[in-house]
């Protein structure tokens, strides 16, 4: 279903996707699915820092959860 909201009157129209639309919303879904390749170091670099803390976190016992609600 598309959602449509005008603004102006707050009118809310709600329809079914059409054919391009099931088309294009299928195009995306399989894009989405597909692995994502890093080719930036620092970002390669920011997520293997991310994975070893956490888990560093969990040989502890600790989840990231558990240290946002300490405020950290």
């Amino acid at each position: 279903m598309k959602t449509i909201i005008n603004i102006e009157t707050g009118e809310i129209i709600e329809r079914p996707l059409n054919k391009d639309e099931l088309d294009q919303q299928a195009k995306d879904e399989a894009e989405a699915a597909k692995p994502k390749v890093i080719t930036d170091p620092f970002e390669l670099a920011r997520l293997e820092a991310k994975a070893a803390a956490e888990t560093k976190l969990a040989a502890l016992g600790l989840t990231t959860d558990d240290l946002k609600a300490l405020g950290l």
